[in-house]
């Protein structure tokens, strides 16, 4: 598949995933989250206090991560087959990082853990499945 492509696909993955994170994780479980550190005092950056290049730039690995690998490696290209696989790599990378952090850290206790690998895996769904169909856009069977 061309770069271009991918590359519009990451850029898209990456508005999603940006937009998804700011519902999910401020807007509707902000409380919560905030609720459910560790114990690690300050871990957590007040909304003042965010830097946005770093969240930004996170965001944009988050859509070229899929872009990438369905449009690479994958030829994933339609809505529904990027939502699962998006969602199965959601859920295992965020698996993976809240884990061996949980484990290793006190930043969050485990209702944060179980809540952060649900909001994860649905970003996942969701970004996979908009890269998925940009990808497979003008595609003929």
């Amino acid at each position: 598949m061309k770069t271009n492509k991918i590359l519009i696909a990451g850029l898209i993955g990456w508005v999603v995933a940006f937009l998804f994170g700011f519902i999910a994780y401020d807007l509707i479980l902000g409380s919560f989250f905030s609720q459910n550190g560790g114990s690690a005092m300050g871990a957590f950056k007040s909304e003042s206090e965010l830097l946005w290049i770093p969240l930004l730039l996170g965001h944009l690995s988050w859509g070229l991560f899929f872009a990438l690998i369905f449009g690479r490696w994958a030829n994933i290209s339609t809505f529904i087959t990027g939502a699962k696989a998006g969602a199965v790599l959601g859920f295992l990378v965020s698996f993976t990082v809240d884990m061996i952090n949980y484990g290793s850290t006190n930043v969050m206790n485990l209702n944060y853990v179980l809540a952060d690998i649900a909001v994860m895996t649905v970003m996942g769904a969701l970004v996979g499945g908009v890269v998925a169909w940009f990808l497979g856009r003008g595609k003929t069977n």
